[in-house]
């Protein structure tokens, strides 16, 4: 049931966002009003007001000795000029009036309205939630400043081919199976390599009737005979073919008669069911390019082809870092305690877009301990959940400061999900920064994860594919969204429960629809983003 004043699908979170904002709107322009009452020095940038980054991804990420402790914005005041104190050092002082016996509140016109004594003030936010909505606001600046979500994934791919990657290797064929070829497969031999017979009969050389001779010829066995003409000699399918044969008579197309003559119900025409030496391929022609996926198809080809193993690009590595105090791996939430949801799902998930997953921990909210996982990490891609907001428990933007990291994407203009972040943390190493909400989980999976992934995989990005919608889909103002659907006939269904910790819906979903800003009306084409089981077995695709 959706509580009051929420409608169906609104993302809650924001809600409170919201709400935190407008606390520090007010204490801004308070402070403001104050700043500029008669006889009062305005405040200089140096003088600790919080500075906004430009728009380089380079500098999104301040040096942390010079960025102030999350949640410290709250708990300072701008440095007075001579002859002004401060009303109150801690924070939640009250404000200063701007005239003995009244007060200042600004109007909605943006004018200062003067309040007579014992007027009711605005309330403000103090202690962890001054902290806590600064924190947002932070977050607020940082999402007008976000990536927008096509750009987002064209930098994710891009980001992967500039790293080192670990050198391909050849691989017995059954250990190539899911990954992609290193180099073009380029047959070994002829296929096939001498004429074979395409049906199970008889080998007959001229015209008919035909005398048989009396040994037949199987696969396996050569037979080097010539046949004169008028003779034939039985033949299994697959076996090579006599010299001077000039065509197969199918069983079912001949008889024999009483003294051994081989009759022809229907004439064979010259070289019928015959396959010609080289008739697939020749030595050296190229089978398959570089970067194709080993199917179970291709290590047939490969093996007809006369290879034992394969050259295949290594699987990325993936650790994967789950953060948060507040989950359970097993039993039923409990004291503000929840069930991991990513845990489980992550790993396979990652799997089935060609990743090998190294290693899963559960670290908690504990910055030190993160900092050690990721630098002590070997892996090609770590992959972070929850943490990536300003929160007081958010590690990840300190400690990719911490650790000199280079901020490729932060933040996406998309719903769910939009605190998602890409990160190059070494020349070989790059972390997503996934929300720790499910559904926007999955949101930057397929973001920036998938996109990055499949280039280290040597995989073909995937094909864009659009379907209309089958109903209305109501969308952000400014942001992308990605909604679950399910595919009926040539129509995108979209399904409920899509707010950012629902899984309920992708549970179900064959694919996430693309919703441009300002939502999509019915029978508009919107991209569909395929997932791994829409179209294959689950077991087969993700372990």
């Amino acid at each position: 049931m959706t509580a009051p004043g929420i409608r169906d699908g609104e993302d809650v979170e924001d809600r409170d966002v919201e709400e935190a904002l407008a606390l520090v709107r007010q204490d801004r322009d308070r402070t403001r009003q104050r700043d500029s009452a008669p006889g009062r020095a305005d405040a200089s940038p140096g003088d600790g007001a919080p500075v906004r980054a430009d728009a380089s991804h380079q500098d999104r990420i301040p040096d942390r000795d010079s960025t102030p402790h999350r949640g410290s914005a709250a708990d300072r005041h701008v440095a007075p000029r001579s002859g002004h104190t401060p009303a109150h050092d801690g924070p939640g002082a009250p404000d200063r009036p701007a005239d003995p016996g009244t007060s200042a509140q600004q109007s909605p016109s943006g004018t200062t309205q003067p309040q007579p004594p014992g007027a009711p003030q605005p309330p403000r936010a103090t202690g962890f939630w001054a902290r806590t909505a600064h924190s947002r606001a932070a977050d607020s600046d940082r999402h007008h400043e976000a990536t927008p979500w096509p750009e987002a994934r064209d930098i994710a791919t891009r980001a992967a081919r500039g790293g080192v990657r670990r050198e391909s290797a050849p691989l017995p064929l059954d250990a190539a199976l899911g990954l992609t070829l290193a180099a073009p497969l380029t047959a070994l031999t002829d296929l096939p390599s001498f004429d074979t017979s395409a049906m199970d009969g008889w080998a007959v050389a001229g015209p008919g009737p035909w005398r048989l001779r009396d040994e037949g010829v199987l696969a396996g066995h050569a037979a080097r005979t010539p046949l004169d003409d008028g003779e034939a000699v039985g033949i299994a399918t697959g076996a090579r073919i006599p010299p001077d044969t000039t065509a197969v008579l199918r069983s079912e197309h001949g008889r024999v008669d009483d003294r051994g003559r081989l009759h022809a119900t229907r004439e064979p025409g010259h070289g019928q069911d015959i396959r010609p030496r080289g008739q697939e391929c020749r030595s050296g022609d190229q089978l398959l390019p570089s970067g194709t996926l080993v199917t179970p198809a291709v290590l047939g080809l490969a093996a007809a082809a006369g290879y034992d193993a394969l050259t295949a690009v290594p699987r990325p590595r993936v650790d994967v870092l789950v953060l948060g105090d507040e989950l359970l791996t097993e039993g039923l939430p409990h004291d503000g305690l929840i069930r991991d949801a990513l845990g489980p799902m992550l790993p396979p998930w990652l799997r089935s877009l060609g990743a090998e997953v190294t290693g899963v921990r559960r670290i908690g909210d504990d910055a030190d301990a993160l900092y050690e996982a990721i630098t002590s990490s070997e892996a090609d891609l770590v992959v972070t959940t929850g943490g990536t907001a300003s929160g007081p428990v958010d590690h990840v933007h300190p400690t990719l400061r911490r650790i000199g990291a280079e901020l490729l994407v932060d933040g996406v203009k998309v719903r769910p999900g939009h605190p998602m972040l890409l990160a190059r943390t070494r020349q070989n190493q790059h972390l997503v920064g996934l929300p720790g909400n499910p559904l926007a989980a999955v949101s930057g999976l397929l973001t920036l994860a998938e996109p990055l992934l499949r280039t280290l995989a040597g995989r073909a990005p995937q094909e864009a594919n659009a379907l209309p919608l089958k109903e209305a889909v109501h969308g952000h103002p400014y942001d992308t969204r990605l909604v679950p659907v399910v595919l009926r006939g040539d129509r995108a269904v979209p399904l409920h429960y899509n707010g950012p910790a629902m899984l309920r819906g992708v549970a179900a979903a064959d694919a996430l629809a693309v919703v441009p800003p300002g939502g999509a009306r019915p029978g508009q084409s919107a991209e569909i983003l395929r997932l791994p089981w829409a179209t294959e077995g689950v077991r087969g695709r993700f372990t």
